[in-house]
Formats: structure tokens, C-alpha cells, sequence
């Protein structure tokens, strides 16, 4: 069988340097907010182009974090994407606000800007934006919206280490970008994991005592905080596979690129990718109304797949108290009955990526 993602491989070439970092951990007794993070939030915070990197519990703590912040909360509005993972509309809620969901490009899947200017009212205070699968948005669209409503712009990167926008990195053009270090992300950790970038020193020092207890100095509080740290070793780990993340990214869009190049099914939709952007391919995500079809014959020719994600989040029983209903969001709803994430990641062999398509492609003759 061709996992969908195999974890175990993705990580035992760092094996060697995990057990010297762990050994160097033990060695310390240091295990929370020690040099191991401030090493890492060094390095990601260079990585991303941005002047600050806060290292947190996972990728929602690091959005609701931002939202707290930025003083996002009870009355106010967000607008997210009604294409997302639910995460990005747990951390709205979470702080308080309501949730505002906007449809995608059906292209892009990620967030329409032409959509936006109509759901903004007197309490919208922020866009989140989800550079969805590792493509990045809109962006500079979606920042000239922002500052024409006098309203914040907040990256959800979660899914998009070093992906970048004419050349930029994102998680450097809103007011913060919340990551997450998931272990099956482009950089993941081996559990939970967040981080926090931004330019903004104010945000900055707030965000670290949010993360802290709301304390600077142990025992003193200055804020009413929460326990949301990045600790030691997720931090030396990350570290170390963080000096390999170009490479393993540059590997997924080689095999994006043979994906693009050779899938000739006609009913089947291939992802790209916008003008000046560069997508790191978290996820290759194709479309097709024989969605279920070719997931069934797949799995019988030992082909791992997902569907990311099968149910939007405006009709899952969580977010029923919105009133949202079958055919409110009709983008959301038909993206999540035809799409089917392939098996993307950097060790994957090229024998597996060529026998993908080959399956693929000879599903015509049973279509």
C-alpha cells in the first residue's frame, strides 16, 4: 500500500540528530521556554522573512492567541474562509467572536476577495485568510481590502511553510500568522506544536505573555493569560528539520509538477497555482464528480487517499447556532463532494508518483 503520508520515513532520517538533541535536552533539565525555543523561534522568524517568531501549543492556540491580541472579541465579527479546515473558525469562536464565512475561488479553493467587501459591516474587525493546501491566497488583494475598512488581516499559514508571494514568504503580510507544527505538516513536530509570526513588537510582547500565564516574571501577572507553550524538544526538533524544509518542499513540487504533467483523465480537475505565488503542496487536491469512484478504485490498486475536507464548517452540528443550511454556501458544499488529496510528501519515490498517475489515467476505460 502507498501511504498516504508516511511519517515514520519523513522522520527516521533525522533520527541520529533527534536523539542528540534529546540527550542535550535531558542533559539541561530545561524543558520549557529555554534555548531550545529561542534557538528555533530565531531560525523560523528568519525563515518566514519576519522580525518575530512566539512558539505555542499548536496551530489553533497560535489563531486565537492573535485574536486575543488584537483585542478580537465578544459582538465582533471575522471573516473566514467557508473553505477550511474547522480550526480556523474554532479560534473566532473561541475568543468570542462570530464567524463570517466567505466562499472560495473554485480554482484556488482559498478565499474569494471579490466576495469579501459585501460581508464586512460595522463589527468586522479582521480577514483570516488560509493559504489553503499550502497555496498562498490572495494576498495583496486581500491586504488593500483591509486597510480600505480599517480592518486587521491575519494569516492562517498552518498549512504553508515557505510558501511564498512574489518572492515573499507568507506569514510576513498581515498583522500576524499563526502555524501549526502538526507531525504531518511540511514542518511538523513529533506531537502538537504552534507558532506565532509577526513585525509588530507591541503584538509581539503581548502574545508572549498570553502564551505565559499572562506573566513576564514568574509569579506576576500581568494579563489574564493561558498555558500555551512550544516546549523544549518539540522546539530542537523542529529545529533540525527546519534546516531540511526548502529541500523536502522543493521535492513535493517536483512531484506536483509530474502530477500536473501526466494526469490525463478528463474528469478529473488538476490544482494550480496563482501568478506570482509558489504553492509548498502541503496537499495536491484534485476535483472530480467521480470523486468517490476513483478514491474506491484507488484503494483497491493499494492507493492511500483523504478528502480534505469532506464536511464545510458551516454544516458540521458545532456551528448549527449560525443557521446555516444546505446550499448557503453551494462553493463550500460542491468542493467537499468532489475533491481527493493524492499522496504528496518528500519520500515519496518517483515509482509510486508514475504508478499513481498510470491508475489514474487508466480509469478511462471504466468511466
Amino acid at each position: 500500500m502507498i501511504p498516504f503520508l508516511n511519517l515514520r520515513a519523513i522522520n527516521s532520517r533525522f533520527r541520529d540528530e533527534f536523539i542528540e538533541e534529546f540527550n542535550q535536552v535531558l542533559a539541561s533539565g530545561q524543558f520549557i521556554c529555554g534555548t531550545k525555543l529561542e534557538g528555533f523561534e530565531a531560525a523560523f522568524a528568519k525563515f518566514c522573512g519576519t522580525k518575530y517568531c512566539i512558539g505555542v501549543g499548536n496551530g489553533l492556540d497560535a489563531l486565537r492567541l492573535i485574536l486575543t491580541a488584537c483585542g478580537i472579541g465578544s459582538g465582533d465579527e471575522v471573516i473566514v474562509p467557508s473553505n477550511t479546515f474547522i480550526a480556523t473558525w474554532l479560534a473566532v469562536t473561541a475568543v468570542g467572536a462570530v464567524p463570517v464565512p466567505v466562499e472560495p475561488e473554485p480554482k484556488s479553493f482559498n478565499i474569494d476577495p471579490e466576495l469579501i467587501s459585501e460581508k464586512i459591516t460595522k463589527r468586522t474587525k479582521a480577514i483570516i485568510t488560509v493559504h489553503l493546501y499550502g497555496q498562498p491566497a490572495k494576498i495583496i488583494e486581500l491586504k488593500n481590502i483591509a486597510e480600505k475598512n480599517n480592518i486587521l488581516l491575519i494569516e492562517d499559514a498552518a498549512q504553508a511553510h515557505g510558501a511564498t508571494f512574489d518572492g515573499q514568504k507568507v506569514g510576513g503580510f498581515g498583522e500576524a500568522a499563526a502555524f501549526s507544527f502538526y507531525p504531518g505538516k511540511n514542518l511538523g513536530a513529533l506531537g502538537d506544536g504552534g507558532g506565532i509570526t509577526t513585525n509588530n513588537p507591541l503584538l509581539y510582547e503581548k502574545i508572549c505573555l498570553l502564551r505565559n500565564y499572562g506573566s513576564k516574571i514568574k509569579y506576576q501577572h500581568d494579563l489574564i493569560g493561558n498555558n500555551s507553550r512550544l516546549d523544549e524538544l518539540q522546539a530542537a526538533i523542529l529545529h533540525v528539520k527546519l534546516k531540511k524544509l526548502d529541500f523536502d518542499n522543493a521535492r513535493r513540487i517536483e512531484i506536483a509538477r509530474i502530477y500536473q504533467d501526466e494526469i490525463k483523465l478528463d474528469v478529473v480537475t488538476l490544482p494550480s497555482t496563482q501568478e506570482n505565488s509558489s504553492s509548498v503542496w502541503h496537499l495536491f487536491v484534485i476535483k472530480s464528480k467521480f470523486r468517490d469512484f476513483i478514491q474506491s478504485e484507488l484503494f483497491k490498486k493499494n492507493i492511500s487517499t483523504m478528502i480534505h475536507y469532506p464536511t464545510p464548517p458551516h454544516l458540521q452540528s458545532a456551528y448549527k447556532n449560525l443557521g446555516l443550511k444546505i446550499g448557503d454556501l453551494p462553493i463550500a458544499e460542491q468542493l467537499s463532494k468532489e475533491i481527493l488529496s493524492l499522496p504528496i510528501s518528500p519520500v515519496m519515490q518517483n515509482s509510486e508518483v508514475e504508478y499513481i498517475v498510470n491508475t489514474i489515467n487508466n480509469l478511462k476505460s471504466k468511466l
